[in-house]
Protein backbone atom coordinates (compact mmCIF):
# COMPACT_ATOMS: atom_id res chain seq x y z
CA UNK A 1 0.00 0.00 0.00
CA UNK A 2 1.28 3.45 -1.13
CA UNK A 3 1.70 5.92 1.64
CA UNK A 4 -0.61 7.83 -0.32
CA UNK A 5 -3.44 6.56 -1.19
CA UNK A 6 -6.12 4.46 0.60
CA UNK A 7 -5.12 5.76 4.25
CA UNK A 8 -4.40 10.07 2.48
CA UNK A 9 -8.08 9.75 0.99
CA UNK A 10 -9.87 7.68 3.32
CA UNK A 11 -11.00 11.13 5.13
CA UNK A 12 -14.71 11.65 3.23
CA UNK A 13 -15.22 7.86 4.29
CA UNK A 14 -15.88 9.01 7.99
CA UNK A 15 -18.74 8.39 9.69
CA UNK A 16 -20.96 11.47 10.63
CA UNK A 17 -20.75 12.84 7.20
CA UNK A 18 -24.02 14.88 7.82
CA UNK A 19 -23.58 18.23 9.13
CA UNK A 20 -25.62 17.49 12.44
CA UNK A 21 -24.43 16.01 15.44
CA UNK A 22 -26.77 13.75 17.37
CA UNK A 23 -27.36 15.39 20.96
CA UNK A 24 -26.74 12.18 22.77
CA UNK A 25 -23.27 11.75 20.99
CA UNK A 26 -22.05 15.35 22.18
CA UNK A 27 -23.01 14.61 25.43
CA UNK A 28 -21.47 11.25 25.87
CA UNK A 29 -18.01 12.82 24.19
CA UNK A 30 -18.20 15.70 26.19
CA UNK A 31 -18.30 12.96 29.35
CA UNK A 32 -15.09 11.35 27.91
CA UNK A 33 -13.19 14.66 27.60
CA UNK A 34 -13.67 15.26 31.17
CA UNK A 35 -12.64 11.87 32.00
CA UNK A 36 -9.39 12.41 30.38
CA UNK A 37 -8.80 15.56 32.10
CA UNK A 38 -9.16 14.24 35.15
CA UNK A 39 -6.33 11.53 34.06
CA UNK A 40 -3.74 13.55 32.52
CA UNK A 41 -4.40 16.14 35.73
CA UNK A 42 -3.28 13.41 37.76
CA UNK A 43 0.27 12.99 36.09
CA UNK A 44 1.38 16.46 37.60
CA UNK A 45 -1.71 17.41 40.36
CA UNK A 46 1.00 15.79 43.06
CA UNK A 47 4.11 17.82 41.47
CA UNK A 48 3.78 20.38 44.14
CA UNK A 49 2.57 18.83 46.67
CA UNK A 50 5.26 15.74 47.18
CA UNK A 51 6.62 16.97 50.33
CA UNK A 52 3.46 16.85 52.00
CA UNK A 53 2.59 13.47 50.87
CA UNK A 54 6.07 12.37 51.88
CA UNK A 55 5.75 13.61 55.59
CA UNK A 56 2.24 11.81 55.80
CA UNK A 57 3.45 8.61 54.73
CA UNK A 58 6.74 8.67 56.71
CA UNK A 59 8.62 8.45 53.42
CA UNK A 60 12.16 8.84 52.67
CA UNK A 61 13.21 11.57 49.75
CA UNK A 62 13.84 8.18 47.50
CA UNK A 63 10.87 6.82 47.67
CA UNK A 64 8.57 10.12 47.27
CA UNK A 65 9.51 10.64 43.59
CA UNK A 66 7.48 6.90 42.99
CA UNK A 67 4.15 8.50 43.52
CA UNK A 68 4.84 10.20 40.33
CA UNK A 69 7.05 7.79 38.90
CA UNK A 70 4.67 4.62 38.89
CA UNK A 71 1.81 6.80 37.37
CA UNK A 72 4.01 7.28 34.65
CA UNK A 73 5.35 3.54 34.10
CA UNK A 74 1.55 2.12 33.98
CA UNK A 75 0.25 4.69 32.17
CA UNK A 76 2.71 4.67 29.16
CA UNK A 77 1.80 1.09 28.81
CA UNK A 78 -1.63 1.30 29.07
CA UNK A 79 -2.36 4.01 25.98
CA UNK A 80 -0.84 1.78 23.33
CA UNK A 81 -2.87 -1.71 24.46
CA UNK A 82 -6.19 0.92 24.87
CA UNK A 83 -5.79 0.64 20.95
CA UNK A 84 -6.73 -2.97 20.88
CA UNK A 85 -8.65 -2.81 23.94
CA UNK A 86 -11.13 -0.18 22.25
CA UNK A 87 -11.66 -2.96 19.47
CA UNK A 88 -12.07 -6.01 21.99
CA UNK A 89 -14.68 -3.95 24.11
CA UNK A 90 -16.22 -0.81 22.66
CA UNK A 91 -15.25 2.48 23.52
CA UNK A 92 -18.62 2.61 25.79
CA UNK A 93 -17.30 -0.98 27.88
CA UNK A 94 -13.63 0.39 27.79
CA UNK A 95 -14.41 3.97 28.69
CA UNK A 96 -16.57 3.27 31.65
CA UNK A 97 -14.82 0.74 33.08
CA UNK A 98 -11.32 2.96 32.97
CA UNK A 99 -13.06 5.78 34.67
CA UNK A 100 -14.69 3.31 37.21
CA UNK A 101 -11.46 2.01 37.88
CA UNK A 102 -9.60 4.75 38.19
CA UNK A 103 -12.12 6.68 40.90
CA UNK A 104 -11.48 3.76 42.73
CA UNK A 105 -7.85 3.70 42.45
CA UNK A 106 -8.38 7.22 43.49
CA UNK A 107 -10.11 5.96 46.75
CA UNK A 108 -7.26 4.09 47.43
CA UNK A 109 -5.00 6.30 47.02
CA UNK A 110 -6.36 8.66 49.59
CA UNK A 111 -6.56 5.60 52.01
CA UNK A 112 -3.12 4.42 51.92
CA UNK A 113 -1.48 4.47 55.02
CA UNK A 114 2.37 3.27 53.82
CA UNK A 115 4.84 4.79 50.27
CA UNK A 116 4.14 0.81 49.25
CA UNK A 117 0.72 1.44 49.35
CA UNK A 118 0.67 4.70 47.54
CA UNK A 119 2.97 3.43 44.94
CA UNK A 120 0.94 0.10 44.08
CA UNK A 121 -2.49 2.52 44.35
CA UNK A 122 -1.00 4.76 41.48
CA UNK A 123 0.42 2.87 39.26
CA UNK A 124 -3.10 0.91 39.36
CA UNK A 125 -4.52 4.40 38.74
CA UNK A 126 -2.21 5.12 36.27
CA UNK A 127 -2.81 2.10 34.50
CA UNK A 128 -6.48 2.68 34.27
CA UNK A 129 -6.54 6.10 33.43
CA UNK A 130 -4.27 6.00 30.54
CA UNK A 131 -7.41 3.65 28.84
CA UNK A 132 -9.41 7.42 28.49
CA UNK A 133 -6.59 9.37 26.83
CA UNK A 134 -6.35 7.86 23.64
CA UNK A 135 -10.01 6.74 23.03
CA UNK A 136 -11.23 10.54 23.50
CA UNK A 137 -8.84 11.54 20.37
CA UNK A 138 -9.83 8.73 18.67
CA UNK A 139 -13.45 9.37 19.04
CA UNK A 140 -13.52 13.01 18.15
CA UNK A 141 -11.97 12.00 14.56
CA UNK A 142 -14.99 8.92 14.03
CA UNK A 143 -17.68 10.57 15.28
CA UNK A 144 -18.14 14.38 14.32
CA UNK A 145 -18.17 15.48 10.43
CA UNK A 146 -14.80 17.39 9.26
CA UNK A 147 -16.51 20.46 9.07
CA UNK A 148 -17.18 20.12 13.54
CA UNK A 149 -13.20 19.91 13.87
CA UNK A 150 -12.59 23.30 14.22
CA UNK A 151 -14.80 23.23 17.77
CA UNK A 152 -13.30 19.26 18.79
CA UNK A 153 -9.74 19.30 18.29
CA UNK A 154 -9.25 22.44 20.06
CA UNK A 155 -11.65 21.03 22.88
CA UNK A 156 -9.22 17.99 23.10
CA UNK A 157 -5.72 19.80 22.43
CA UNK A 158 -7.19 22.32 25.34
CA UNK A 159 -7.44 19.28 27.80
CA UNK A 160 -4.24 17.47 26.81
CA UNK A 161 -1.73 20.66 27.41
CA UNK A 162 -3.74 22.43 30.11
CA UNK A 163 -4.64 19.51 32.54
CA UNK A 164 -0.92 18.85 33.08
CA UNK A 165 -0.11 23.08 33.13
CA UNK A 166 -2.54 23.72 35.88
CA UNK A 167 -2.00 20.36 37.67
CA UNK A 168 0.18 21.96 40.38
CA UNK A 169 -1.88 24.93 40.91
CA UNK A 170 -4.94 22.90 41.69
CA UNK A 171 -2.69 20.23 43.00
CA UNK A 172 -0.78 23.31 45.44
CA UNK A 173 -4.13 24.96 46.29
CA UNK A 174 -5.56 21.47 47.64
CA UNK A 175 -3.12 19.90 49.56
CA UNK A 176 -2.76 23.66 51.57
CA UNK A 177 -6.54 24.06 51.69
CA UNK A 178 -7.29 20.74 53.07
CA UNK A 179 -5.05 18.06 52.86
CA UNK A 180 -2.85 15.97 50.40
CA UNK A 181 -5.64 13.48 50.73
CA UNK A 182 -8.07 15.99 48.54
CA UNK A 183 -5.43 15.66 45.64
CA UNK A 184 -7.47 11.75 44.97
CA UNK A 185 -10.63 12.68 46.73
CA UNK A 186 -10.86 15.33 43.87
CA UNK A 187 -11.81 12.50 41.87
CA UNK A 188 -14.56 10.80 42.86
CA UNK A 189 -17.63 12.84 42.24
CA UNK A 190 -16.35 13.65 38.83
CA UNK A 191 -15.59 10.30 38.34
CA UNK A 192 -18.70 8.44 38.98
CA UNK A 193 -20.94 11.11 37.17
CA UNK A 194 -18.73 10.38 34.26
CA UNK A 195 -18.94 6.57 34.67
CA UNK A 196 -22.79 6.70 34.41
CA UNK A 197 -22.69 8.96 31.39
CA UNK A 198 -20.38 7.09 29.75
CA UNK A 199 -22.37 4.32 30.23
CA UNK A 200 -25.09 5.28 29.63
CA UNK A 201 -24.53 7.56 26.57
CA UNK A 202 -21.58 5.73 24.25
CA UNK A 203 -22.37 3.92 21.60
CA UNK A 204 -19.77 4.90 18.95
CA UNK A 205 -19.07 0.81 18.34
CA UNK A 206 -19.03 -2.64 18.87
CA UNK A 207 -16.61 -4.42 20.36
CA UNK A 208 -15.23 -7.69 18.32
CA UNK A 209 -14.57 -10.29 20.96
CA UNK A 210 -13.31 -12.72 18.43
CA UNK A 211 -10.29 -10.75 18.31
CA UNK A 212 -9.11 -11.86 21.73
CA UNK A 213 -8.44 -15.67 20.26
CA UNK A 214 -5.54 -14.11 18.31
CA UNK A 215 -4.24 -11.65 21.31
CA UNK A 216 -0.32 -11.10 21.06
CA UNK A 217 0.44 -12.16 24.62
CA UNK A 218 4.43 -12.28 23.98
CA UNK A 219 3.94 -9.05 21.97
CA UNK A 220 1.68 -7.53 25.34
CA UNK A 221 4.73 -8.87 27.93
CA UNK A 222 7.30 -7.12 25.40
CA UNK A 223 5.97 -3.91 25.27
CA UNK A 224 5.30 -3.75 29.04
CA UNK A 225 8.59 -4.44 29.57
CA UNK A 226 10.04 -2.04 26.82
CA UNK A 227 8.24 0.93 27.94
CA UNK A 228 8.15 0.22 31.26
CA UNK A 229 11.49 0.04 31.74
CA UNK A 230 11.87 3.17 29.34
CA UNK A 231 10.05 5.16 31.75
CA UNK A 232 12.05 3.94 34.85
CA UNK A 233 15.50 4.47 32.98
CA UNK A 234 14.41 8.02 31.58
CA UNK A 235 12.58 8.80 35.47
CA UNK A 236 15.45 7.79 37.64
CA UNK A 237 18.90 8.03 35.69
CA UNK A 238 19.75 11.27 35.95
CA UNK A 239 19.02 11.10 40.09
CA UNK A 240 21.06 7.98 40.09
CA UNK A 241 24.20 8.18 37.82
CA UNK A 242 22.16 6.31 34.48
CA UNK A 243 24.55 3.01 34.43
CA UNK A 244 26.76 3.50 37.57
CA UNK A 245 23.31 2.63 39.58
CA UNK A 246 22.99 -1.11 39.74
CA UNK A 247 19.13 -0.90 39.19
CA UNK A 248 19.57 1.20 36.04
CA UNK A 249 21.78 -0.72 34.58
CA UNK A 250 19.34 -4.22 35.22
CA UNK A 251 16.31 -2.08 33.75
CA UNK A 252 18.38 -0.83 30.99
CA UNK A 253 18.96 -4.70 29.71
CA UNK A 254 15.11 -5.45 30.17
CA UNK A 255 14.53 -2.52 28.20
CA UNK A 256 16.51 -3.90 25.34
CA UNK A 257 15.14 -7.41 25.42
CA UNK A 258 11.49 -6.16 25.67
CA UNK A 259 12.03 -3.78 22.68
CA UNK A 260 13.56 -6.65 20.64
CA UNK A 261 10.24 -9.04 21.70
CA UNK A 262 7.84 -6.20 21.24
CA UNK A 263 9.02 -4.96 17.60
CA UNK A 264 9.74 -8.40 16.53
CA UNK A 265 6.35 -9.41 17.46
CA UNK A 266 4.86 -6.10 15.55
CA UNK A 267 5.90 -6.79 12.72
CA UNK A 268 5.09 -10.98 12.92
CA UNK A 269 2.12 -11.46 14.71
CA UNK A 270 -1.01 -12.33 12.69
CA UNK A 271 -2.78 -9.67 15.34
CA UNK A 272 -0.49 -7.85 16.86
CA UNK A 273 -0.72 -5.50 20.05
CA UNK A 274 0.34 -2.46 18.44
CA UNK A 275 -0.07 -1.47 14.66
CA UNK A 276 2.47 0.54 12.99
CA UNK A 277 0.59 1.03 9.22
CA UNK A 278 -0.72 4.80 10.91
CA UNK A 279 2.78 5.48 10.14
CA UNK A 280 3.02 4.67 6.73
CA UNK A 281 1.10 7.87 6.19
CA UNK A 282 3.71 11.42 5.93
CA UNK A 283 1.22 13.50 8.06
CA UNK A 284 1.16 11.27 10.49
CA UNK A 285 4.58 10.54 11.24
CA UNK A 286 4.85 14.26 10.98
CA UNK A 287 2.11 14.67 13.52
CA UNK A 288 3.37 12.27 16.00
CA UNK A 289 6.95 13.55 16.01
CA UNK A 290 5.74 17.39 16.42
CA UNK A 291 3.72 15.42 19.45
CA UNK A 292 7.20 13.95 20.58
CA UNK A 293 8.50 17.54 20.83
CA UNK A 294 5.63 19.18 21.96
CA UNK A 295 5.53 16.75 24.86
CA UNK A 296 9.22 17.73 25.58
CA UNK A 297 8.13 21.47 25.66
CA UNK A 298 4.65 21.11 27.52
CA UNK A 299 6.27 18.67 30.41
CA UNK A 300 9.69 20.31 30.41
CA UNK A 301 7.95 23.49 31.44
CA UNK A 302 5.43 22.62 33.35
CA UNK A 303 9.01 21.05 35.08
CA UNK A 304 11.47 23.98 34.81
CA UNK A 305 9.25 27.06 35.91
CA UNK A 306 8.47 25.18 39.36
CA UNK A 307 11.94 23.82 40.31
CA UNK A 308 13.34 27.72 39.28
CA UNK A 309 10.48 29.33 41.79
CA UNK A 310 11.27 26.81 44.31
CA UNK A 311 14.84 25.90 44.42
CA UNK A 312 16.06 30.17 43.76
CA UNK A 313 13.27 32.00 44.94
CA UNK A 314 11.93 29.60 47.70
CA UNK A 315 8.36 29.73 47.00
CA UNK A 316 6.20 26.84 48.37
CA UNK A 317 3.56 24.81 46.07
CA UNK A 318 0.54 26.92 46.36
CA UNK A 319 2.69 30.16 45.44
CA UNK A 320 4.22 28.44 42.82
CA UNK A 321 0.96 27.20 41.89
CA UNK A 322 -0.23 31.10 41.77
CA UNK A 323 2.96 31.64 39.96
CA UNK A 324 2.30 29.60 37.06
CA UNK A 325 -1.51 29.78 36.97
CA UNK A 326 -1.85 32.26 34.07
CA UNK A 327 -0.69 29.80 31.68
CA UNK A 328 -3.96 27.74 31.85
CA UNK A 329 -5.45 31.26 31.30
CA UNK A 330 -3.74 31.64 27.88
CA UNK A 331 -4.62 28.42 26.97
CA UNK A 332 -8.41 28.47 27.93
CA UNK A 333 -8.89 31.68 26.21
CA UNK A 334 -7.04 30.71 23.21
CA UNK A 335 -8.83 27.48 22.58
CA UNK A 336 -11.83 29.45 20.32
CA UNK A 337 -8.90 30.89 18.67
CA UNK A 338 -7.13 28.53 17.56
CA UNK A 339 -10.75 26.47 16.37
CA UNK A 340 -11.34 29.16 14.03
CA UNK A 341 -8.21 29.39 12.55
CA UNK A 342 -8.03 25.73 12.24
CA UNK A 343 -11.22 26.08 9.81
CA UNK A 344 -9.50 29.30 7.86
CA UNK A 345 -5.77 29.09 7.88
CA UNK A 346 -3.32 26.49 5.90
CA UNK A 347 -2.26 24.11 9.53
CA UNK A 348 0.89 24.33 8.44
CA UNK A 349 0.81 27.92 8.52
CA UNK A 350 -0.39 27.71 11.77
CA UNK A 351 2.05 25.21 13.33
CA UNK A 352 4.73 27.24 12.52
CA UNK A 353 3.35 30.70 14.01
CA UNK A 354 3.11 28.08 16.97
CA UNK A 355 6.23 26.94 16.95
CA UNK A 356 7.76 30.52 16.72
CA UNK A 357 5.57 31.87 19.10
CA UNK A 358 6.87 28.71 22.20
CA UNK A 359 10.45 29.56 20.44
CA UNK A 360 10.20 33.32 21.60
CA UNK A 361 8.63 32.74 24.97
CA UNK A 362 11.49 30.18 25.85
CA UNK A 363 13.95 32.91 24.25
CA UNK A 364 12.79 35.58 26.70
CA UNK A 365 13.38 33.43 29.84
CA UNK A 366 17.47 33.38 28.65
CA UNK A 367 17.51 36.42 30.66
CA UNK A 368 17.00 35.23 33.68
CA UNK A 369 18.52 36.13 36.76
CA UNK A 370 17.78 35.28 40.59
CA UNK A 371 15.10 37.86 40.67
CA UNK A 372 12.35 36.78 38.34
CA UNK A 373 9.21 36.89 39.93
CA UNK A 374 5.60 36.79 38.39
CA UNK A 375 5.97 40.02 36.62
CA UNK A 376 9.04 38.85 34.46
CA UNK A 377 7.69 35.21 33.86
CA UNK A 378 4.50 36.57 32.64
CA UNK A 379 4.88 37.33 28.95
CA UNK A 380 7.20 34.40 28.55
CA UNK A 381 4.00 31.91 30.14
CA UNK A 382 1.59 33.53 27.83
CA UNK A 383 3.33 32.84 24.64
CA UNK A 384 4.09 29.51 25.93
CA UNK A 385 0.25 29.24 26.47
CA UNK A 386 -1.09 30.78 23.10
CA UNK A 387 1.59 28.93 21.02
CA UNK A 388 0.59 25.45 22.57
CA UNK A 389 -2.89 25.42 21.50
CA UNK A 390 -2.40 27.31 18.40
CA UNK A 391 0.44 24.10 17.94
CA UNK A 392 -1.76 21.34 19.01
CA UNK A 393 -4.95 22.02 17.23
CA UNK A 394 -3.15 21.74 13.11
CA UNK A 395 -1.16 18.88 15.03
CA UNK A 396 -3.80 16.93 16.06
CA UNK A 397 -5.70 17.05 12.43
CA UNK A 398 -2.78 16.82 10.44
CA UNK A 399 -1.72 13.38 12.21
CA UNK A 400 -5.18 12.22 12.72
CA UNK A 401 -7.53 13.97 10.68
CA UNK A 402 -7.08 12.04 7.29
CA UNK A 403 -6.31 8.35 8.75
CA UNK A 404 -9.67 5.90 8.23
CA UNK A 405 -11.79 4.89 11.24
CA UNK A 406 -10.92 1.14 10.87
CA UNK A 407 -7.08 2.64 12.09
CA UNK A 408 -8.18 5.17 14.73
CA UNK A 409 -7.89 3.95 17.67
CA UNK A 410 -4.41 2.48 17.40
CA UNK A 411 -3.05 5.55 15.96
CA UNK A 412 -4.83 7.81 18.53
CA UNK A 413 -2.87 5.48 20.99
CA UNK A 414 0.56 5.55 19.81
CA UNK A 415 -0.43 9.33 18.91
CA UNK A 416 -0.52 9.87 22.45
CA UNK A 417 2.25 7.67 23.58
CA UNK A 418 4.41 9.97 21.65
CA UNK A 419 3.32 13.00 23.39
CA UNK A 420 4.36 11.28 26.82
CA UNK A 421 7.17 9.57 25.73
CA UNK A 422 8.43 13.12 24.51
CA UNK A 423 7.83 13.99 27.81
CA UNK A 424 9.95 11.26 29.47
CA UNK A 425 12.68 12.11 27.60
CA UNK A 426 12.20 15.92 27.70
CA UNK A 427 12.66 15.53 31.50
CA UNK A 428 15.50 12.58 31.66
CA UNK A 429 18.04 14.80 29.17
CA UNK A 430 16.71 18.44 30.61
CA UNK A 431 17.70 16.57 34.55
CA UNK A 432 21.01 15.60 32.87
CA UNK A 433 21.50 18.56 31.10
CA UNK A 434 20.76 20.83 34.44
CA UNK A 435 23.19 18.70 36.63
CA UNK A 436 26.10 18.42 33.66
CA UNK A 437 25.79 22.29 32.90
CA UNK A 438 25.61 23.28 36.73
CA UNK A 439 28.86 21.62 37.53
CA UNK A 440 30.64 23.32 34.74
CA UNK A 441 29.78 26.70 35.28
CA UNK A 442 30.08 26.52 38.94
CA UNK A 443 33.82 24.79 38.34
CA UNK A 444 34.50 27.83 35.62
CA UNK A 445 32.76 30.77 38.36
CA UNK A 446 34.79 28.89 40.80
CA UNK A 447 38.08 29.98 39.50
CA UNK A 448 37.30 33.72 39.20
CA UNK A 449 36.17 33.68 43.00
CA UNK A 450 39.33 32.95 44.52
CA UNK A 451 41.89 34.76 46.45
CA UNK A 452 44.04 37.26 44.21
CA UNK A 453 40.75 38.31 42.92
CA UNK A 454 39.94 41.83 44.68
CA UNK A 455 35.84 41.81 44.42
CA UNK A 456 36.04 38.32 45.38
CA UNK A 457 38.11 39.38 48.40
CA UNK A 458 36.76 42.46 49.33
CA UNK A 459 33.50 40.56 49.46
CA UNK A 460 34.58 38.27 51.59
CA UNK A 461 36.16 40.70 53.99
CA UNK A 462 32.70 42.43 53.96
CA UNK A 463 31.03 39.56 54.45
CA UNK A 464 33.32 38.09 57.18
CA UNK A 465 33.28 41.39 59.41
CA UNK A 466 29.18 41.51 59.46
CA UNK A 467 29.25 38.08 61.19
CA UNK A 468 32.01 38.70 63.58
CA UNK A 469 30.22 41.57 64.75
CA UNK A 470 27.16 39.56 65.40
CA UNK A 471 29.99 37.31 67.62
CA UNK A 472 29.78 34.39 64.72
CA UNK A 473 32.78 32.34 62.98
CA UNK A 474 32.81 35.06 60.39
CA UNK A 475 35.14 33.35 58.19
CA UNK A 476 33.17 29.96 57.68
CA UNK A 477 30.08 31.60 57.25
CA UNK A 478 31.80 33.64 54.76
CA UNK A 479 32.96 31.25 52.60
CA UNK A 480 29.79 29.29 53.20
CA UNK A 481 27.40 32.35 51.54
CA UNK A 482 30.09 32.92 48.59
CA UNK A 483 29.53 29.48 47.87
CA UNK A 484 26.06 29.85 47.93
CA UNK A 485 26.29 32.88 45.81
CA UNK A 486 28.69 30.97 43.26
CA UNK A 487 25.88 27.89 43.12
CA UNK A 488 23.24 29.95 42.64
CA UNK A 489 24.54 31.66 39.36
CA UNK A 490 25.43 28.48 38.30
CA UNK A 491 22.16 26.93 38.55
CA UNK A 492 21.01 29.88 36.47
CA UNK A 493 22.98 29.84 34.17
CA UNK A 494 22.00 25.91 33.86
CA UNK A 495 18.80 26.97 33.20
CA UNK A 496 19.32 29.35 30.99
CA UNK A 497 21.01 26.99 28.70
CA UNK A 498 18.34 24.70 28.76
CA UNK A 499 15.94 27.47 27.63
CA UNK A 500 18.43 27.91 24.60
CA UNK A 501 18.13 24.54 23.78
CA UNK A 502 14.42 24.52 23.94
CA UNK A 503 14.13 27.70 22.05
CA UNK A 504 15.98 26.18 19.21
CA UNK A 505 14.38 23.09 19.12
CA UNK A 506 11.08 25.00 18.51
CA UNK A 507 12.72 26.83 15.79
CA UNK A 508 13.80 23.64 13.79
CA UNK A 509 9.99 22.59 14.24
CA UNK A 510 8.68 25.48 12.42
CA UNK A 511 10.95 24.74 9.33
CA UNK A 512 9.84 21.19 9.82
CA UNK A 513 6.59 21.89 9.56
CA UNK A 514 6.84 23.00 5.65
CA UNK A 515 7.63 19.80 4.96
CA UNK A 516 4.28 18.19 5.51
CA UNK A 517 1.33 17.72 3.09
CA UNK A 518 -1.09 20.26 3.11
CA UNK A 519 -4.70 17.89 4.38
CA UNK A 520 -7.71 18.25 1.64
CA UNK A 521 -10.20 20.98 3.42
CA UNK A 522 -12.69 18.81 4.35
CA UNK A 523 -9.75 16.72 6.82
CA UNK A 524 -8.46 20.21 7.94
CA UNK A 525 -11.67 21.63 9.79
CA UNK A 526 -12.86 23.43 7.28
CA UNK A 527 -15.36 21.02 5.56
CA UNK A 528 -18.22 23.34 5.61
CA UNK A 529 -16.29 26.59 4.22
Amino acid sequence: MSADTPIGNAAPALPGKEESVDIKKAIGFMAMVFGMFMAILDIQIVSASLAEIQAGLGASSDEISWVQTSYLIAEVIMIPLSGFLGRLLSTRVLFSLSAAGFTIASILCATASSINEMIVYRAIQGFIGGGMIPSVFAAAFTIFPPSKRSVVSPMIGLVATMAPTVGPTIGGYLSHTFSWHWLFLVNVGPGIIVTIACWNLIDFDKGDKSLLDKFDWWGLLGMAAFLGSLEFVLEEGPQNDWFEDEYILIMSIVLLIGALVFFYRVFTAEQPIVEFQAFRNINFSFGSLFSFVMGVGLYGLTYLYPLYLGSVRGYDSLMIGEALFVSGLAMFFTAPVAGFLSARMDPRLMMMIGFIGFAAGTWMVTGLTKDWDFDELLVPQILRGCSLMICMVPINNIALGTLPPQMMKGASGLFNLMRNLGGAVGLAVINTLLTERRDLHYARLAEHVRWGNPEAESLLAKLTAKYNSAGLDGATIALKKLSGMVLQQATLLSFIDVFHILTLMFVSLAVLAMLVKKPPDNSAGAGSH
